[in-house]
């Protein structure tokens, strides 16, 4: 099963007409994205783009062996040209099948937003997903089995990949491909970042794809360090990596901290913006976490908080007790967390930890300890990741990876 992707953007496209964001400035080129429809076996086309027939002539393709075209959101905005001989548009009602003449069957899922999902098995059994814009399956879920091949709005609903991952109908060799990009997305080679986070990809408008060939599915890093200052953004960028995964376990090592009504304050801000499917552990012992070969993907914040609970523990605040065996008991407890993050067989985890030493030297002896000390924490973590970011002013730096 071929398809073409006559446009992959938004159903009004990108750029928008005389706006002057940034990325609207970065969609020049083959970065520009017109309304996504997609192209099946030359014979079913799925939505409808402005002027689909000079889409299909630019990408070396006719739309003159189409025999069905199904839409999949409501077309807001002027009528969508329908070219000569193109059959008229329709929609299949939720859980009913459409058999083709050419052998493709088409099943129409139901969203959690307006639309119809498709899914579109071919004569040979391969099988595709293809959901709307801003939609997520409904309650009913997909389909039982796995797909070769999923186009969805992976910038704007991520849970919708997280839950076709819990439901084992995306795995990792599903090819997973990002549609209706729109005005929101992050521009330039940001976006190419995100969605490699999330096991997902983007191409250009006028790419064809053999459903089942998947040669170019991003492997998703295994360790990911998120370092950043107060503020910058560090703990959403984390969030943001794993929106895509479900039953995340997220490590919070800050503790209640009682009677701090703004720490609680903070806590609670952190857990409203999580996922509700993502479940929290209040520790700083991530050693069994680590070694948990079969636990879910995991999420560590942060690890400045861990050094503190770890000094706190061998007495390195003080000059004398940190002189007298502290240091090296500290330095050993950082070289098994190292070591437990270099050995982890999770198939994801993400740590975040504050960067400092940019500012202003701490003016007491332990607090120029903790400083150095946390440097030393994130280059040993740093060395054992497949991927470390640096958050400055929300915008995330690919230091490796």
């Amino acid at each position: 099963m071929e398809l073409t992707l006559l446009g992959t953007g938004g159903p009004e496209g990108l750029p928008l007409p005389d706006c002057p964001c940034a990325a609207c400035a970065y969609a020049v080129g083959d970065q520009a994205r017109a309304a996504t429809a997609i192209l099946v076996d030359g014979a079913l086309l799925l939505d409808l783009t402005p002027g689909p027939a000079f889409a299909a002539a630019r990408s070396g393709h006719s739309l003159s062996g189409v025999r069905q075209v199904l839409l999949s959101h409501p077309h807001d905005g002027p009528a969508v040209e329908i070219p000569a001989g193109l059959p008229a548009p329709a929609r299949v009602p939720d859980g009913e099948e459409l058999a083709l003449l050419t052998g493709h069957r088409v099943r129409a899922l139901a969203v959690d937003a307006p639309g119809t999902a498709y899914e579109v098995t071919s004569p040979d059994g391969r099988r595709l997903l293809y959901l709307p814009p801003g939609c997520s399956p409904g309650a009913s879920g997909p389909s039982s089995g796995r797909y070769d091949l999923v186009l969805l709005d992976a910038v704007g609903r991520p849970d919708a990949l997280a839950r076709l991952r819990a439901a084992g109908s995306v795995d990792g060799t599903t090819d997973v491909v990002a549609v209706h990009i729109g005005h929101a997305v992050p521009p330039g080679a940001e976006l190419r970042r995100r969605l490699a986070a999330l096991g997902a990809r983007a191409v250009p408008d006028g790419t064809s794809l053999v459903v089942g060939d998947c040669p170019e599915v991003p492997d998703v890093p295994r360790r990911t360090l998120v370092l950043g200052g107060a503020r910058s953004g560090k703990s959403a960028e984390a969030e943001r990596r794993l929106a895509g995964f479900p039953d995340v376990l997220y490590a919070a090592t800050g503790g209640t901290r009682g009677g701090d009504a703004e720490w609680a304050q903070r806590v609670s801000l952190h857990r409203e913006r999580r996922p509700s499917s993502w479940r929290t552990v209040e520790t700083c012992d991530l050693l069994p976490l680590l070694a948990d070969a079969d636990g879910p993907p995991l999420l560590i914040d942060c690890l400045s908080l861990w050094l503190t609970n770890a000094m706190d523990a061998v007495g390195a605040w003080n000059d004398d007790v940190w002189a007298n065996g502290a240091r090296r008991e500290l330095h050993d407890r950082i070289a098994e967390l190292a070591a437990a993050w270099r050995g982890t067989r999770r198939r994801v985890v993400v740590a975040v930890s504050n960067e400092v030493g940019s500012g202003v030297v701490p003016g007491t002896a332990s607090g120029r300890r903790f400083r150095d000390e946390l440097g030393r924490l994130n280059a040993a973590i740093a060395d054992e990741s497949e991927h470390v970011l640096l958050v400055v002013a929300g915008q995330a730096l690919a230091l490796r990876g």
